[in-house]
């Protein structure tokens, strides 16, 4: 089992089921403080670095609201331009400078490895928020605490699922690392659609593999009326040459109402990890789908917080004492019917 305090989360591999289970257990535990029941100050006097050199919303802003509601402060760098590796600073160079300012770092970085990079030179834990087209451990994290969640209010569990992935499956690193999560489990069925230009890599595939689940890849939409979940992903136009190469795989897999009924079952749930293009062009999930009960996608997004609240608890050293600080709130919102 990951020995969580101390450690640096950077990668889906460092996770074994007892490890996944630990983080989802804590994660429950936050549900009061994420929807605004109780507050806590346990991490209070506690700073976060939350250093993020490629776009986000969801990412940074989850970490650093959940850094927030354990009652930690949060520093933001955002944007390549605004550091000093704009003038040529060392990721090292960088590492050993703002560890010494935070307790904690979360990083997102467009080069593959460059938060493993970043950590061999940080005084503090490091956590991966995104590297490029290597990992998101966060994410598939999320996705799969997500997962385990909706399949339970069907009686159904991880084990034996069937999941059907769509759309850039080649650069899409939260389909890796949820893959890579996934081998944990038996007998997972996998149904991988995508452009044969944008298929799943091989590494992962030989993973899947190796775990002994059943996978069909193609470049058809149907077929997959008995998946339990269908997650669709954007076509990665920053991981392309240009914008136009990009182009001419967007919209090419959509989901709207009329497609949903016609290739899944009535129970079937739909995940992204966001954002989705809405573009007319793209248009991957229709907002017909909105009203959905099955459209799990901000179900998703709010369990990123309980996710990253569990991780900086554990990392920290301090997930047996988060009740130990807790208080009454003094500003109340019943998030739980947003």
């Amino acid at each position: 089992m990951l020995q969580f305090e101390g450690a640096n989360i950077l990668s889906v591999d460092q996770f074994d089921a007892d490890s996944i289970q630990r983080v989802f257990t804590i994660a429950d535990q936050m549900i009061p403080y994420a929807h605004r029941k109780k507050r806590t100050r346990v991490l209070d006097g506690a700073i976060l670095g939350n250093l993020f050199f490629e776009p986000s919303t969801r990412t940074r802003v989850s970490f650093g609201t959940a850094f927030n509601l354990l009652g930690g402060e949060v520093r933001e760098t955002t944007g390549m331009e605004s550091s000093a590796i704009a003038k040529g600073e060392s990721l090292y160079d960088t590492a050993r400078v703002l560890s010494s300012y935070s307790d904690i770092i979360a990083m997102r970085h467009p080069k593959a490895g460059s938060v493993a990079e970043f950590a061999e030179g940080s005084r503090v834990p490091v956590i991966n928020g995104g590297d490029g087209t290597n990992e998101h451990p966060t994410q598939a994290l999320l996705d799969l605490y997500t997962i385990q969640k909706e399949l339970h209010h069907h009686q159904r569990t991880i084990d034996g699922m069937h999941i059907c992935m769509i759309g850039d499956l080649k650069y899409g690193r939260t389909v890796h690392s949820l893959s890579k999560l996934l081998c944990l489990y038996k007998g997972v069925q996998f149904t991988l659609i995508s452009p044969q230009e944008l298929a799943m890599p091989a590494e992962v595939l030989s993973a899947l593999e190796d775990a002994g689940h059943r996978f069909t890849v193609t470049d058809q939409l149907a077929g997959v009326m008995d998946a339990d979940i269908v997650y669709q992903t954007r076509i990665q136009q920053e991981r392309f040459a240009s914008l136009e190469e990009a182009a001419q795989y967007r919209g090419r897999f959509r989901l709207n109402s009329e497609i949903y009924t016609r290739h899944y079952k009535p129970n079937t749930v739909i995940m992204h990890p966001l954002p989705r293009d809405s573009r007319e062009e793209a248009n991957e999930l229709d907002n017909d789908l909105n009203q959905n009960p099955n459209l799990a996608i901000f179900r998703q997004a709010d369990n990123g917080v309980l996710i990253r609240m569990a991780l900086f608890a554990l990392t920290l050293g301090v997930a047996d004492k988060v009740s130990q600080y807790d208080t009454d709130v003094v500003w109340f919102s019943d998030k739980a019917n947003y």
